[in-house]
C-alpha cells in the first residue's frame, strides 16, 4: 500500500486550516451560533474523512429554516402530517411546506413484521423510507422541469410549477440502541437528504400501550448524551441538518435510572416501609392472585411521593421548618440538588424528632423491570428542554394532554432564555381538547395564535395514514363495492380528470355503511382502537417474554388478562 505523498508541515497546515474553517462555520450565521457543542472544532477536524462531500440535506435544512424563521415573522405556522408513500408526499407538496415522515407509520407498514410502535423496526427503516421520498420528489421536480422546457419562455406562465422538493423532517424516535447507533442513524438520515429529524428522550424497548400508565424516559444525562451523539454526527459530515429535540416527559410515568441528581427531585418513593413493590407483584403472580388489584393495594400502602413531598408531609407539626427547607432548596437550585443533598438539607431544617419520622425509599417502588416511579411537572420538562436546547435549534414538547397551563408556561420559560427560540408541536389522534379546558375557538385558532404566541412554528399530525387514510379507504371500498365503475367514474375519475358523464348515474348506493360505522364491530377498527392496532397483541408478547423472571411462577392464564390486556400488563 503506498505511503501518502504528504509532509507533516502540509498535513498539519491542512489540518489548521480544516479546524479554521469548522470554528467560522460555527459562528457564521443564527442557526449556528445558537448551538453551543461540548466538543472542540478540533476533535470534529480529527474525526473527519480526508475526502470532503456536501449533501443534499444541508440544501433541504437552509430550506426549512428559511420557511420557519418566515413564519415566524409573519405569525403564521406550517402544518403537516405523517406519510410513508411518495405519491402522498407528491400530492401534499401542493399543500404542504413539509414531509413528516413518522416512524409509528414505518413500524405498520414499512417493515418486514408490521405492528404496534414499540420503534422496535431496524435503525435504518425511517432513514430508507425518507431516501426513497427524497428521490421521488428529485424525480417530480425533474419531470416538471423537462415538460415546461418542451415550451418557450412565453408560453410556460400557465403551466404547472409546483415546488416539489418540499423539507422532509423525520422521526429518530430514541436513536435505537446505543451511542454509535444514533450515531449511524443520523449519518444515514443526511445522505438520505432529511432537512430536519427529532430525538426523544424516552427509553429503549419500553413502550407499552393498554396499561393506562406513562412512558418510561431515560436520565438527563443520558438524554444529553444522546443529541450530543447526533450533532457531532453531523457536525462531522458538515452538513446543516437541523436537530429537533424532542422532550417526552410530560406524562412520564416511570424513568430507568437515577443516576443524574437532576431527575431527583420528581422520583416517587415509598414513605411508609412496606415490602418492596416487585415482591408483592411476585407473590401475586405465584399464587394467581389478581395482579392489578395487588399493585393497587400495594401503592395505597405505600403512600409514595417524592422526596420533598414526603418532607411536607411530615412536617406538617413544623410549619416553619419545612418552610426553611423549601427555602434552603430553593436557594441552592432545586433542580440540580440530589437526594442526599435533599437529605442533609432536611435533617439541618427540620426538628430533630421530626426528621426521625422521615421515611423515604424510591427501590422499594421500582418495578420488576428495574424502572423507578416517576412524576415530572412542567418545571422537569422546561428543565430538561434547557439543557438540551444548546444541542439542537428547534424543540418540541411532546403534550399528548395539552393542557392549556403547560402549553403555556412550557414555551414562555423556554423562551425567557432563547428568545428566538423555533418549536414543533404534535397532534394525537384521539384527545379531546374542550374536555382539557380549551374552547372550540381557541382549537380553532390554535396553530396560528401558537406561532405569534410562542414560536411554534411547525405543527404535525403523525398518525393520518392510520385514521384519515384508512377512512378514505373504508369509504371508497364500500362505494366501490356498492355502485361499480359508474360510481368510480362519477366520484373520483370525474374530478381527477376534470369532466362530468352527462346520463351516468350509478346504482343507489345503500345507507348500510352509516349502519356499519355505528356497529360495535366496526368501531373496533382503527389505529386509535386497541382491538384493531394489535396493542393487546404487543403487550401481550411482553407479558408472557417476562414470565418467570423470579423463578417458577404460575403467571397469568389466557383469558386472565393475557389477551385481554387492561391493567394487568406487568409493567409495575
Amino acid at each position: 500500500m503506498p505511503k501518502t505523498n504528504l509532509t507533516l508541515d502540509a498535513e498539519q497546515a491542512a489540518f489548521d486550516q480544516e479546524v479554521a474553517d469548522i470554528k467560522a462555520w460555527w459562528e457564521s450565521t443564527p442557526k449556528q451560533r445558537q448551538l453551543k457543542r461540548p466538543y472542540p472544532a478540533e476533535r470534529i477536524a480529527a474525526l473527519r474523512s480526508s475526502i470532503k462531500q456536501k449533501y443534499p440535506s444541508s440544501d433541504m435544512a437552509l430550506k426549512l429554516w428559511a420557511q420557519m424563521s418566515e413564519h415566524e415573522k409573519n405569525g403564521t405556522a406550517e402544518l403537516t402530517f405523517g406519510t410513508t408513500d411518495p405519491i402522498q408526499a407528491g400530492v401534499m407538496a401542493r399543500h404542504q411546506q413539509t414531509i413528516y415522515v413518522s416512524g409509528a407509520l414505518c413500524g405498520y407498514s414499512r417493515v418486514s413484521q408490521p405492528g404496534m410502535d414499540h420503534a422496535d423496526y431496524p435503525w435504518d427503516t425511517v432513514p430508507g423510507v425518507v431516501n426513497q421520498i427524497f428521490r421521488s420528489q428529485q424525480w417530480q421536480d425533474q419531470r416538471q422541469r423537462q415538460f415546461r422546457f418542451l415550451y418557450p419562455k412565453a408560453e410556460r406562465k400557465g403551466l404547472e410549477h409546483w415546488d416539489f422538493l418540499t423539507p422532509i423532517v423525520a422521526d429518530g424516535d430514541m436513536g435505537f440502541g446505543g451511542l454509535t447507533h444514533t450515531m449511524k442513524m443520523t449519518r444515514a438520515f443526511v445522505e438520505a437528504g432529511v432537512a430536519m429529524f427529532h430525538l426523544d428522550d424516552l427509553a429503549i424497548g419500553t413502550k407499552k400501550f393498554t396499561i393506562g400508565e406513562g412512558r418510561t424516559v431515560i436520565p438527563t444525562s443520558e438524554y444529553l448524551s444522546r443529541l450530543t451523539a447526533a450533532r457531532m454526527q453531523i457536525d462531522i459530515m458538515g452538513a446543516e441538518t437541523i436537530l429537533m429535540c424532542r422532550c417526552d416527559t410530560d406524562h412520564a410515568g416511570y424513568i430507568t435510572s437515577v443516576i443524574d441528581p437532576r431527575d431527583h427531585a420528581y422520583v416517587l418513593g415509598a414513605t411508609k416501609p412496606v415490602e418492596p413493590l416487585t415482591t408483592v407483584l411476585a407473590r401475586a403472580l405465584a399464587s394467581g392472585a389478581d395482579y392489578l388489584a395487588a399493585q393497587k393495594e400495594w401503592i395505597a400502602s405505600a403512600e409514595l411521593k417524592t422526596f420533598d413531598g414526603a418532607v411536607a408531609a411530615v412536617g406538617t407539626s413544623s410549619p416553619d421548618g419545612v418552610a426553611a427547607y423549601q427555602a434552603a432548596i430553593k436557594q441552592a437550585g432545586s433542580s440540580t440538588l440530589s437526594l442526599s443533598d435533599r437529605r442533609a438539607l432536611a435533617a439541618k431544617h427540620l426538628p430533630e424528632e421530626v426528621y426521625a419520622q422521615l421515611f423515604f425509599d424510591w427501590d422499594l417502588s421500582r418495578t420488576p423491570e428495574g424502572a423507578y416511579r416517576f412524576a415530572p411537572n412542567v418545571d422537569a420538562v422546561i428543565s430538561r428542554a434547557l439543557l438540551a436546547a444548546r444541542l439542537g435549534e428547534v424543540t418540541w414538547a411532546r403534550m399528548d394532554y395539552p393542557d392549556p397551563s403547560d402549553i403555556d408556561v412550557f414555551h414562555k420559560a423556554v423562551r425567557a432564555v432563547h428568545p428566538d427560540r423555533k418549536f414543533g408541536f404534535g397532534y394525537t389522534g384521539g384527545f379531546d381538547w374542550l374536555k382539557a379546558g380549551w374552547t372550540a375557538e381557541e382549537v380553532k385558532e390554535f396553530p396560528w395564535a401558537a406561532c405569534k404566541k410562542y414560536g411554534i412554528v411547525w405543527h404535525v399530525q403523525p398518525i393520518w395514514a392510520l385514521q384519515g387514510f384508512r377512512r378514505a379507504v373504508q369509504d371508497f371500498s364500500y362505494l366501490w363495492q356498492k355502485g361499480g365503475i359508474a360510481s368510480y367514474m362519477n366520484e373520483v375519475q370525474a374530478k381527477e380528470l376534470n369532466t362530468t358523464y352527462p346520463g351516468l348515474i350509478a346504482r343507489p348506493v345503500p345507507d348500510e355503511q352509516d349502519e356499519v360505522d355505528a356497529d360495535d364491530g366496526a368501531e373496533a377498527d382503527g389505529y386509535a382502537r386497541f382491538r384493531f392496532s394489535g396493542a393487546y397483541l404487543a403487550d401481550a408478547l411482553l407479558e408472557t417474554a417476562t414470565m418467570g423472571v423470579e423463578g417458577d411462577q404460575k403467571g397469568l392464564l389466557m383469558g386472565q388478562g393475557v389477551v385481554r390486556g387492561g391493567g394487568l400488563i406487568r409493567l409495575g
